[in-house]
């Protein structure tokens, strides 16, 4: 199985984070990812199918936000929290701060 690329810290491009956080649903898995730490791709229930989720997870990767781990059969998701605070020192808190004030949170949760 082939390793996802992962963009460098310093290739992390402000504008690719806020387009790939602009998606309700690509903002709900940094959410859920961020609150729980890693996760398994394809844990968290979204009203999307595979294909899609995919796609979503592949746009969160490619922007610098999420970090794919491969074991086995298995790919494993969590947030590049420290590149992230390194060049956009307080971005991630803020955005997710501003989501949870919104109420969006609440529009999908996770059953349980």
């Amino acid at each position: 199985m082939k390793m996802p690329h992962h963009p460098d810290r310093q290739d992390i491009q402000l504008s690719s984070v806020l387009y790939a956080l602009s998606d309700p649903i690509r903002l709900y898995l940094v959410d859920v990812i961020h609150k729980s730490g890693e996760r398994r791709c394809g844990d968290i229930a979204v009203p999307v199918v595979k294909s899609t989720l995919s796609h979503h997870y592949r746009t969160l990767r490619e922007a610098g936000i999420l970090h794919v781990r491969v074991q086995g059969t298995q790919r494993f998701s969590s947030i590049r929290t420290e590149d992230l605070e390194v060049r956009f020192p307080g971005l991630l808190g803020s955005i997710l701060d501003a989501y949870h004030a919104s109420g969006e949170s609440e529009r999908l949760t996770e059953p349980g």
